[in-house]
This record gives C-alpha cells, structure tokens and sequence, in this order.
C-alpha cells in the first residue's frame, strides 16, 4: 500500500498561483487510508485554500472530487469534464497517480499534493512498472509530472546526461529517456524556461537510509 502526507500548504499555494481555476481531485485508494488525500482531505484542504486566498484578495475557484483510484484510466475518465474546465489539478494521490494524469491528459497542468513517502506491499497479477520511487520529497510540479528519480537510471535532477540517443536510455537503450520525455511534455504545456531551474542536490535522508520510514499523525493516535 502506498503512503503519503500532504505538503505544506506554503507549498500548494505557491504551485498554485499561476492558475485560477483549480480543481483539487483526491483518491479513494491509498491515501485515504493513510488520511491524506481522500475525499475528507480534499474537502478540508478546498477550505483552506478558499480562506487563505481570500484573504489575499485573490479571485481563485477551488472545485472538488475523489475518484476510486487515480492509477487507473477508467476512474480518471469520470472525472474528464471537471479536469478540462481547470486551468490546473492538484492531485492528493501517490506519485503514480499524478504520472497516471499527466499520460491521460497530456495537455493539462498537473501539480502533487502529497509527498509519496513510502510503498507497502502489493500482490497482483500482471506486469508492473515503477513510476514513482517515493521519494519523499516530490518534485513532479516541476518536471511535467514525470518523475526523473524513478524513470532515468541516473536519478538525474537537472536535465539529461547526454549519453541517450533517439530518446532512449544509455544505461538501457529499451527504456524511453525520462528527461527527453519530461522536455516534449513541457514543451507541450508551453513550459519550457522549467528546463532553466536548477534543483538542488537531492536530499537522499528523506529516501531509504536510516532504515524503515513511517508518519506519525498525532491528531489520529488513540
């Protein structure tokens, strides 16, 4: 099962101001178990952004709406009218479900609301794909909604290596080239200066050293 915790709000605020239609869209899966992006969240966080803006003066407009399952094209289908009619999503999923509306509405601004932080255990038949490698500190809102940590082999923060060749992997010349992917989709958006941020060094203690990771949610405990 994957976790998550929402981000700061300082944080949501600042990706959001761009846009002023936004729609808040949470999932009914995973992180409402882990209370942070289910459809109670979604309301809770609508909320405060609407109070918080207002007191800014700011003319922004907060629709809301969970879907069973954002890793899956059919849930994200019920929700086509309302994500067209936003200038952006926040989605309150996994950083799988963010990728998953990134690929499916390719020409909408997708930005995370949670942190992913980490994966539980899953049993299912099939082929898998890694997509998201929860991290702890997403950066999708500035990559176009593809992760360079779980989709390039070097975990490259800053752009490609300039070893790929037609848009595939050096390392692995089956693997499509995340960074070549995250240009065309910024490209697409109209988003290209993203490409001139820097980002800093990764901070790797928010990843898997120092043993297993857990949330504490104090309001929660008994």
């Amino acid at each position: 099962m994957i976790k998550a915790k929402l981000k700061p709000i300082a944080e949501i605020r600042e990706m959001l101001a761009p846009y002023e239609k936004v729609l808040i869209l949470g999932c009914g899966t995973c992180v409402t178990i882990s209370f942070a992006g289910g459809e109670k969240e979604v309301g809770l966080l609508a909320s405060s952004l609407r109070i918080a803006e207002a007191m800014n003066g700011q003319a922004k407009t907060f629709a809301e709406a969970t879907v069973q399952r954002q890793c899956e094209w059919e849930f994200l289908d019920e929700v086509a009218e309302q994500i067209n009619r936003a200038d952006a999503v926040l989605s309150l999923a996994c950083g799988i479900g963010v990728q998953a509306l990134a690929e499916r509405y390719p020409d909408k601004v997708i930005l995370p609301g949670v942190n992913t932080t980490f994966l539980g255990m899953a049993v299912e038949h099939g082929v898998l794909v890694e997509r998201c490698r929860a991290c702890g500190d997403c950066v999708l809102g500035q990559t176009a909604g593809i992760c360079p940590i779980a989709r390039c082999a070097k975990n490259l923060l800053n752009g490609p290596c300039g070893g790929s060749q037609e848009g595939k992997c050096e390392v692995n010349p089956e693997l499509d080239c995340a960074w070549q992917l995250i240009y065309e989709r910024l490209e697409r958006l109209g988003m290209l200066d993203r490409m001139n941020l820097f980002q800093p060094p990764k901070d790797w203690s928010k990843d898997y050293d120092g043993g297993p990771r857990k949330i504490v949610r104090e309001d929660l405990r008994l």
